[in-house]
């Protein structure tokens, strides 16, 4: 889903800024509020943004200008909140496009849009869905890793048809999301089975911190590691 440098209008480009610049500041304000208040979930957030520095590394050609790979951005979110992640995401992208020319420094703001904003809010608004539904971790930590590798790569599309509407921005997105569909839909259902095995091993080892975040609730906590045993 990265857009690579120099491929988007310079118009475009500062657009995409303007739009990710107030959610990476909130976010830095999250951090900090977060790494004061419970010191000992650093080590939780270093993993997060590794999780996702590593799976969004792992590309394959895709559409024109862009590729296609696994996000990451689901399990920082569940965990810290969708504005964290896009802290963790502009890391990851200034990284890339530096070290493994994948994406750009012109198109970080729009890549930040889709895979640390989008991406992740999406994947924090189903998780919260799904555990009010009643779901089991498992269940909802799967879907919210598969929403936000999907609404990454739909707003990804969203923004190459802006970009290039030829001939039409209906038309444009059809056949982006058409292009990306093929690769995306199995990356995203893989990605969200390594969610849940890696969400499971947190809840098993240090269910205190997931506590202390808020990801689980005093109450349901007792039932956590029976229901983290449905992934065996």
């Amino acid at each position: 889903m990265h857009i690579m440098e120099g491929y988007l209008p310079w118009y475009w480009c500062v657009f995409w800024y303007a739009i990710a610049i107030p959610f990476v500041f909130h976010g830095i304000i999250q951090i900090k509020k977060i790494t004061e208040k419970h010191p000992e979930s650093k080590p939780l957030l270093a993993v997060a943004g590794a999780f996702m520095f590593i799976l969004s590394s792992l590309k394959m050609p895709s559409v024109t200008g862009s590729c296609s790979h696994p996000c990451g951005n689901g399990l920082g979110a569940v965990l810290f909140g969708p504005t964290v992640v896009s802290v963790l995401g502009v890391i990851v992208l200034v990284f890339q496009a530096l070290l493994l020319a994948h994406g750009g420094i012109t198109t970080l703001g729009a890549n930040t849009v889709s895979m640390a904003i989008v991406g992740p809010i999406s994947a924090w608004l189903i998780w919260k869905a799904s555990r009010k539904i009643g779901w089991s971790f498992s269940v909802s930590i799967f879907l919210a890793a598969v929403a936000g590798d999907w609404l990454t790569y739909v707003t990804t599309a969203v923004q190459l048809s802006m970009a290039f509407p030829i001939p039409t921005l209906g038309s444009a997105f059809v056949k982006f999301m058409a292009i990306f569909a093929y690769t995306q839909v199995p990356l995203a259902i893989a990605e969200g089975l390594l969610t849940v095995v890696i969400f499971d091993y947190v809840l098993k080892l240090r269910p205190d911190i997931l506590k202390t975040l808020g990801v689980i609730d005093t109450n349901k906590s007792e039932k956590a590691s029976e229901n983290a045993s449905e992934v065996a």
